[in-house]
């Protein structure tokens, strides 16, 4: 017997004995509930509910004493989950973040220190990687929060929670060809000039390459890197045309290097926060994600959290609109 089952076994009661309707509440399967249904009763030896066909029609007597008692243990669950939550509130301890270069330079620091100056006796462990090594410090349980954009398959045991969108940008030194052009920029003139961006995924998912080769385009990238800085020293030297995230675009870069808005050209991306199905998520974490992510309540976190699935937490967050990041320029035209 398992809570799980228990919970379910609430869920079908409460949903007036409708398994779908259960189902879509606790944000699971029918089959699911079914199965788990069927094994609970297996295991006490005793119909809890009487059919009508493949339906519940009715609570046995032997059920009602079963759900009685269930509620008795769920209410004790939930007062243990207050009171861990009570004593989540903590001070101290240590936070670790595997993420990618572009968000540790560029979108954290200000949560950062926001986090700091409300936890100051937190230890805070920053570790700066590609999307394989943060899944390798992920699968080693090396760090509670991951936090990158894309690569999805490679944090299947992950919740992750989608937390902005982000376009990528075109940037060239302002005497370059590309910055005085009026007319809209495509991939296929785009093909024409040595290009610069990141460096590529080793598991050969990669929006920009598609974005290309969706147009049978065959791009000739020169150099790539991870930091986005390294980039854009490389482009003041006329290396070629850059390809970055939007967010890398600094109000002193407006000096000598020209964005170009890509908008359409490849596709939309999302950066997410992800954490352990597993983890118990303490005070100071929810903190730091309310930090990072003001449009998710705490209520949500937990919610998604408790979700069995990756599928699941999607079409929860489903409806949630989320922030689009940009640069210096992006940023001013908002202003």
């Amino acid at each position: 017997m398992t809570l799980k089952q228990l919970r379910y076994l609430i869920g079908i009661v409460d949903s007036g004995l409708n398994i779908t309707a259960a189902a879509e509440n606790l944000y699971t399967s029918q089959p699911g509930i079914s199965k788990q249904l069927k094994q609970l009763e297996a295991e006490l030896g005793m119909q809890l509910f009487a059919r009508k066909g493949k339906s519940l029609s009715t609570i046995t007597p032997a059920g009602s004493e079963v759900i009685e008692r269930a509620r008795k243990i769920l209410r004790e669950v939930d007062n243990i989950s207050s009171l861990a939550s009570n004593l989540a509130v903590e001070q101290e301890g240590t936070l670790s973040i595997a993420t990618t270069h572009t968000q540790a330079r560029y979108v954290l620091p200000d949560v950062i220190k926001a986090f700091r100056e409300h936890y100051p006796k937190v230890d805070l462990e920053l570790h700066q990687g590609t999307s394989e090594q943060i899944a390798e410090l992920v699968a080693s349980q090396q760090v509670d929060f991951a936090i990158a954009s894309g690569s999805q398959k490679l944090f299947a045991r992950l919740t992750l929670l989608p937390i902005y969108h982000w376009h990528r940008i075109v940037v060239v030194p302002k005497n370059h060809p590309l910055a005085k052009k009026s007319s809209s920029l495509s991939l296929h003139n785009l093909a024409t000039y040595p290009l610069v961006t990141y460096v590529f995924s080793v598991t050969g998912e990669s929006s920009f390459k598609r974005a290309f080769n969706d147009q049978n385009l065959d791009p000739r990238v020169v150099f790539t890197a991870r930091d986005a800085d390294i980039i854009k020293t490389y482009l003041r030297m006329d290396m070629g045309v850059g390809v970055l995230a939007s967010m890398a675009y600094e109000y002193k870069d407006h000096e000598d290097l020209v964005a170009i808005d890509a908008k359409g050209l490849f596709p939309q991306v999302t950066t997410w926060l992800g954490f352990p199905r597993d983890r118990v998520l303490r005070g100071y974490m929810l903190d730091f994600i309310r930090l990072f992510a003001p449009h998710y309540s705490e209520h949500m976190i937990h919610d998604a959290a408790a979700l069995e699935t990756q599928e699941l937490v999607d079409s929860f967050v489903s409806d949630l609109s989320l922030p689009v990041k940009g640069g210096y320029e992006h940023n001013a035209e908002e202003v």
